[in-house]
């Protein structure tokens, strides 16, 4: 079973199909000038680690397809792309491996 892991407490979060858990990286406070940004001005980055992967998709034969990501793959995806959800107070997104875009080197 995949294990989202935190500083404090390990999570379990297993997600179902092709869906995948995704840890959103950390907003930027301060612009490259150095003015610091409130909460409402700041954009969620469109990037972050997977934490977690489903069973894969279910083909048309009735087998599952393999996933093309892997837990660690750092991703770029859509912005409005998956749900949010807070356990523990850390923020992971729930989406479709079908909303990422690519995976970063």
């Amino acid at each position: 079973m995949a294990t989202a892991t935190k500083k404090k407490a390990s999570v379990r979060l297993q997600p179902i199909g092709e869906r995948i858990v995704v840890q959103r990286e950390e907003v930027e406070e301060t612009t490259a000038g150095g003015i610091v940004l409130p909460d409402s001005a700041r954009e969620k980055p469109a990037r972050g680690t997977v934490v977690a992967i489903g069973t894969g998709k279910l083909l048309d034969d009735g087998t599952r397809g393999q996933s093309q990501l892997s837990e660690g793959d750092h991703v770029l995806f859509s912005s409005y792309a998956g749900e949010s959800v807070e356990i523990d107070g850390e923020e992971y997104l729930l989406m479709r491996e079908d909303d990422v875009l690519a995976v970063i080197g």
